[in-house]
């Protein structure tokens, strides 16, 4: 299905929602639209940074490539195969090939398993080492890779710090030779200072192996760091998406740019910025006609509130905003 030779994943028109119940009966009610019509690209060897706001949906793309939610419509490709189109059974060797790095290290790692035991876990379900030496042999490696000291693999993870934890994850994340890697706000419970040794080690790995990676976050400046392409979702939707300099530096959308200038600088030149994105988030389970901006946009006009805008081309990426429409007046 995929007409781009460089793509990993594609993901067209994935939706994920969530039924909500009410009543003394708990009868279905409605359903929150966590995930209403996403697409996006990730290419091998490189990095989609996938941007917003908490609860626009963006954890929830992540589990729903991973498998740990179940879309009700869309196409999740992985190398050329719809995932979503496969048995349970025939999807196995492609999780094998796609893994996940948590936001909280501390609740990914079972507190009872020690180090060792938690990255085998993987290698142990998908058979990579054929003995117990030989997984001891491969957990030492991996840990070197992610500069811990082998020693620390008969530790539980209550005796790591958090950095060392998240290091862990990558490991146990790397045991089984993935090609794609989902990191869900990997780097956001750590100090500034392992923050920036954790993101210098997923650039270090991804040279080195080629890795790709699907980086989920709300930090604008650990986008600036580690992204070759950026996806700004809002509500449930993908409205930019381009590459990291044309986004940052030329936004195509008034929700981006009211990200970008809601984001610190430290350079005292800049001066005050305009404060672009007022009011809070409308909800996932109601979410507003037309446009699903509109109802915060600075800019919106009648036809935001009737129409849903397509993805219009901007530059070297897409827009869902009118304001990019060729045959506007």
């Amino acid at each position: 299905m995929s007409t781009n030779a460089s793509a990993l994943l594609r993901v067209e028109g994935l939706e994920t929602h969530f039924e909500t119940r009410s009543g003394p009966l708990r009868r279905v009610s409605g359903a929150v639209r966590a995930v209403d019509g996403v697409d996006l690209v990730v290419e091998k060897g490189k990095t989609l940074a996938l941007v917003g706001e908490s609860g626009c949906g963006k954890t929830t793309v992540g589990r729903s490539i991973l498998g740990l939610e179940r879309p009700r419509r869309g196409h999740i490709w992985f190398d050329g195969v719809d995932l979503l189109g496969l048995r349970r059974a025939d999807v196995r060797p492609y999780r094998k090939r796609i893994q996940m790095v948590f936001q909280d290290p501390a609740a990914a790692l079972d507190p009872r398993m020690r180090i060792r035991d938690a990255v085998a876990e993987g290698m142990r379900a998908y058979r990579i080492a054929s003995s117990s030496t030989e997984q001891t042999a491969r957990v030492a490696e991996l840990l070197e890779r992610v500069r811990l000291d082998p020693g620390y693999m008969q530790r539980y993870p209550h005796e790591l710090s958090g950095g060392q934890r998240q290091r862990v994850c990558i490991a146990r994340a790397l045991a089984v030779d993935p090609e794609l890697i989902v990191c869900d706000e990997s780097v956001s419970a750590l100090d500034v200072s392992i923050q920036a040794q954790i993101l210098n080690l997923l650039a270090d790995l991804q040279e080195e192996r080629g890795l790709a990676y699907l980086f989920i976050t709300h930090d604008l400046g650990v986008v600036r760091h580690i992204a070759d392409r950026v996806a700004v979702m809002y509500l449930g939707q993908i409205v930019e998406d381009g590459p990291l300099a044309q986004v940052f530096g030329s936004p195509a959308h008034p929700y981006t740019e009211g990200l970008l200038a809601a984001a610190p600088s430290l350079d005292p030149a800049a001066g005050p910025r305009p404060v672009v994105v007022r009011g809070d988030v409308p909800s996932a389970a109601r979410p507003p006609p037309g446009c699903r901006f509109h109802t915060r946009c600075p800019v919106a006009f009648p036809r935001c509130s009737q129409e849903m805008p397509p993805p219009y081309p901007a530059g070297a990426g897409v827009s869902r905003c009118f304001l990019r429409d060729p045959g506007a007046d």
